[in-house]
């Protein structure tokens, strides 16, 4: 069996963050990335390396300039190269603080350290964003100038939420469709931490969690972190597939099924109606819980779209509904929410106590005034991304017509097949010219789909020319390589 010392996945990409920023030559920057990455933990003493050929593929460079920057390395006493067994990270090295847990190595680290140094002249499509300044500043001044008083009046602590903000949660599913009380809602800093919760509930080492392949590589890394083994089921045009995940649930009932009905991140798929109760009646088959997370919003399809899966299960079914208001909204306004019946609820929120014992009221009623507002602000987004995603799709086929995509039936982003697999070597070289794009492997439940990559249509015209320019410059450079 593979020791975790002897991994070396594409995931190592992310601990040496943005290797390739400044100047000099390449084998001096990758050799002071990994340098970094060892001082600070990220890499522990006896892990092994790629091979200089894979990390050469791996970014985008050539086989001497991997070869130069792990002979410097070795020169100065942190790696060390055996036939065999390959290069590791020495057992002399020792990181800064050694008593220190290692960096984790997951799909979403080098995002996480973007955000962290908060580098200005690179365009991320991995955490896209907009402004909406205008609707979030009247929220805020209504809430001050109404609400203020009252929720100073009171210990601050609301562990399940603010009743306002879970009544309007409440409201919106009963309106919907799906009858519900508040005390079946659960309010958390964002969509995230949600599925943080209902993960720790059910999720043990060695267990498996089936998800939609692909899928968002922040929750891919949830899942791994807490023990668990991905099994990715594929999606078709009404979804994942039903047939697939049916047989898959027989072979080996996991701990729970993830799926994201309303828009999936990345292929924009909505889920249909047909296929909803589909899922609902094989998981309840099978007895298998089901996170649905509807939290990936933006662009709307045209017609309302269908009931969330939690309407079409059994009474006794387990389905937890996770929603949230930071893609339709600010991401700077963290909060989402659980849905789940009112035992789960309860187990949730002790679980949320050990983390903190409420959150912030002020944010909750702002987003309780906010969801008031029925049908605001997802139709004013919509239209606007809509736009958007034209301009981009016509940027695309004018500057790199070899590219293929699914025009999306919601969400906030092309799913782009590229003509040959190799959007690994790609994104580095993207990010080379100052745009950050997720490559297929990060979002694949196994790591091996290299043949896609993420590209956003959130950002205003001038930028996606921006952007798009910069894709067909790296596009060609890989091209001539």
């Amino acid at each position: 069996m593979t020791s975790e010392m002897d991994r070396f996945p594409t995931d190592i990409l992310g601990v040496l963050g943005d290797w390739s920023a400044g100047s000099g030559p390449l084998h001096l920057r990758i050799a002071a990335a990994v340098r970094d990455a060892i001082e600070s933990g990220a890499l522990l003493p006896g892990r092994r390396l790629p091979s200089e050929r894979q990390l050469a593929d791996q970014l985008a460079v050539s086989r001497t300039t991997v070869v130069a920057a792990y002979d410097r390395l070795r020169g100065e006493g942190l790696l060390v190269s055996r036939r065999g067994s390959g290069t590791r990270v020495s057992l002399e090295a020792r990181p800064r603080r050694e008593f220190t847990a290692a960096v984790p190595e997951g799909r979403t680290t080098s995002i996480v350290r973007r955000l962290i140094t908060g580098q200005k002249d690179v365009i991320s499509l991995a955490i896209p964003d907009w402004d909406d300044s205008a609707g979030i500043g009247q929220a805020v001044r209504k809430t001050v100038e109404s609400d203020l008083k009252e929720l100073l009046s009171g210990t601050g602590y609301q562990p399940r939420g603010l009743l306002t903000l879970r009544e309007a949660v409440a409201d919106s599913y009963t309106r919907a469709g799906l009858p519900t009380s508040t005390d079946q809602i659960l309010v958390t800093n964002g969509a995230h931490p949600a599925v943080l919760l209902a993960t720790q509930l059910y999720v043990r080492p060695g267990v498996s969690v089936v998800v939609e392949n692909p899928s968002w590589p922040g929750y891919l890394d949830i899942f791994t972190n807490a023990g668990a083994q991905l099994v990715g089921v594929p999606l078709d045009d009404e979804g994942i597939d039903a047939v697939e995940l049916d047989r898959t649930l027989a072979e080996r009932p996991p701990a729970f099924v993830y799926v994201m009905p309303t828009y999936q991140n990345p292929t924009g798929i909505l889920m249909s109606q047909a296929r909803r109760q589909a899922l609902a009646r094989i998981t309840a088959r099978h007895r298998v819980p089901v996170i649905e997370d509807h939290s990936y919003i933006g662009l709307a399809h045209g017609d309302t779209p269908p009931l969330p899966i939690a309407a079409y299960g059994a009474p006794q079914a387990e389905v937890l509904t996770v929603g949230s208001l930071d893609n339709a909204v600010w991401r700077g306004l963290r909060v989402g929410w659980l849905r789940a019946s009112a035992d789960i609820i309860d187990s949730l929120t002790y679980r949320k106590s050990l983390i903190d014992l409420g959150g912030p009221l002020l944010d909750h009623a702002i987003a309780a005034r906010l969801l008031r507002r029925h049908g605001w602000p997802m139709a004013t987004r919509s239209a606007e991304l809509s736009h958007r995603l034209d301009v981009l799709e016509e940027l695309l086929r004018d500057r790199l017509p070899s590219w293929r995509w699914r025009r999306p039936d919601g969400g906030i982003a092309l799913w782009v097949t590229l003509p040959r697999p190799n959007a690994t070597a790609y994104a580095q070289l993207a990010l080379r010219h100052g745009v950050e794009v997720l490559p297929g492997p990060a979002l694949d439940a196994t790591g091996r789909d290299d043949t896609h990559i993420r590209v956003p249509f959130t950002q205003p015209s001038h930028v996606a020319a921006e952007f798009v320019d910069r894709l067909a410059l790296a596009w060609a450079q890989l091209e001539r390589s």
